[in-house]
């Protein structure tokens, strides 16, 4: 039963092709096969699954009736644990579900677990996890990426048409073009956050993998709308993504930045990214390569890690072992939060929270935090203007195919490193939607193509995926279970 999408499986249950009772108890079974070789699930939610079954009711008028998923273990879901993959967390029940966990069971779909992630969701690895690092489903030597690494495994395996993910620099589309399936944010305040174990609040994107654009269409339009309990959702109107979705973008202007495609050292990626280009060309479109200021093209990960690691030493800061957190007993309370943060937390969160305190103390504001933010709306600035004359910004997923788990990190001072492989947090520092689709293999592991659009224009960006997806030829590609 691998590599069914939701049109699939839904056809499939409306014609009673298939018994759902029987599709779910192989479904488990292929679950436990995807764990012992990947790693990544943390937990797996069978028993709540299955009682599911028992009242369930086919409604062939929903798209998703009956159809499983997974969340990231980020997504606070009610009776069930919700670890972020962080110690502190590692015996944490919520009482309530986040938004989307909610809209989702109003819509009957079947959650089968939540997946492993970077350690409250920060790195790009997901090696910090606390079960250990995910397996890429092609190679399992190599790493998913991160943070939304399980995720983006489980549905590039086949198990299931689709996750969830969040995204606060890259963490759902880099882990799509390793894993090979589709990764998409759509715009800050598109999807409500509610529920979502945060990272860092105004860089925080609620997402998906899915495995055809088709797929993400109906999950993105799903999971959006108004929601009270986040002020930041908008109350702008859900548009209908699946029925709207064209092939037909002859008109479209795509913008390429012309910093970014320099930096592109692999010859394969570039061979295949030019070859992207030249298909929209045929298609219809306009593709022209643009400047962007490169001063700040290197300055997104440095402002990236400022205002990050900020945001999320402040949203962070109550799991002391006191109000939330695994604690660990002394004799004071100072002494219990030193003694919980202490054990609770890996190496590289405690960097981060050193960090963001350094940055939001009194004297260094200014000069850290202030000029952080204030260097964003430049960044922001920057690419608004390439918006005032093209439709969307195509770019390459990463430079490079998913590194061996053991490999040590890239050179963090080149500039392939800060341009290219960080251009993608463009998309969270302006808050605009922005996929990635499978466009080929290098080295026999799949590379990503990113298409970025103007906020709220999350239909023009699925229709360019959509068009392309067909020329390609590679909807629903998953592996086949290779180690």
């Amino acid at each position: 039963m691998y590599g069914l999408t939701i049109t699939q499986l839904h056809d499939m249950l409306k014609n009673k092709e298939i018994d759902i009772k029987t599709y779910y108890e192989q479904l488990f079974s292929d679950t436990n096969e995807v764990q012992q070789r990947l790693n990544a699930f943390v937990t797996i939610t069978k028993e709540e699954a299955l009682a599911k079954l028992d009242h369930f009711q086919f409604d062939e008028n929903n798209w998703l009736s009956g159809i499983p998923f997974v969340a990231k273990d980020n997504y606070s879901t009610k009776g069930i644990k919700t670890t972020a993959s962080s110690r502190m967390l590692e015996h944490y029940v919520p009482i309530y579900n986040a938004h989307v966990i909610d809209k989702l069971a109003k819509k009957d779909c079947i959650m089968i677990g939540k997946s492993s992630m970077d350690e409250l969701a920060m790195g790009g690895t997901n090696k910090s996890a606390l079960t250990g690092p995910v397996g890429n489903p092609y190679d399992a030597t190599r790493i998913a990426g991160g943070s939304s690494g399980g995720s983006a495994a489980i549905v590039g395996s086949g198990l299931v048409p689709f996750a969830l993910g969040s995204d606060t620099g890259d963490s759902i589309r880099k882990p799509a073009g390793y894993c090979g399936v589709i990764g998409f944010k759509p715009t800050w305040g598109r999807i409500s956050r509610y529920g979502v174990i945060p990272y860092a609040s105004s860089l925080d994107h609620v997402g998906a993998f899915t495995r055809s654009v088709e797929d993400m269409a109906i999950v993105i339009e799903a999971m959006s709308g108004r929601d009270e309990r986040d002020m930041t959702s908008s109350n702008r109107p859900v548009e209908a993504y699946y029925d709207h979705l064209t092939s037909d973008i002859q008109d479209k202007k795509i913008a390429v930045i012309q910093n970014i495609y320099d930096q592109i050292s692999n010859s394969e990626i570039k061979e295949n990214f030019d070859h992207i280009i030249d298909l929209y060309k045929k298609m219809g479109c306009t593709v022209d390569f643009v400047e962007y200021d490169e001063t700040l093209l290197k300055a997104m990960l440095p402002t990236y890690t400022i205002i990050a690691n900020s945001e999320a030493t402040s949203n962070h800061a109550c799991l002391d072992g006191v109000k939330y957190g695994t604690r660990v007993d002394a004799a004071t309370p100072d002494e219990v939060m030193i003694a919980s943060r202490t054990n609770g937390f890996g190496a590289h969160i405690k960097r981060r929270f050193i960090l963001g305190n350094l940055a939001l103390a009194t004297q260094n504001q200014e000069k850290m935090f202030r000029k952080a933010q204030r260097v964003r709306r430049l960044i922001v600035e920057e690419l608004n203007k390439i918006y005032e004359n093209y439709d969307v910004i195509l770019g390459p997923t990463a430079g490079h195919v998913a590194a061996k788990i053991e490999e040590e990190e890239t050179d963090r001072l080149t500039d392939e490193y800060l341009i290219l492989e960080n251009h993608l947090v463009l998309g969270n520092f302006a808050g605009t939607p922005s996929l990635t689709l499978p466009c080929g293999f290098v080295d026999e592991m799949p590379i990503g193509i990113n298409i970025m659009g103007k906020l709220f224009e999350e239909q023009t960006v699925l229709n360019a995926a959509y068009a392309l997806e067909k020329e390609l030829g590679l909807k629903n590609k998953y592996a086949k279970g290779e180690a």
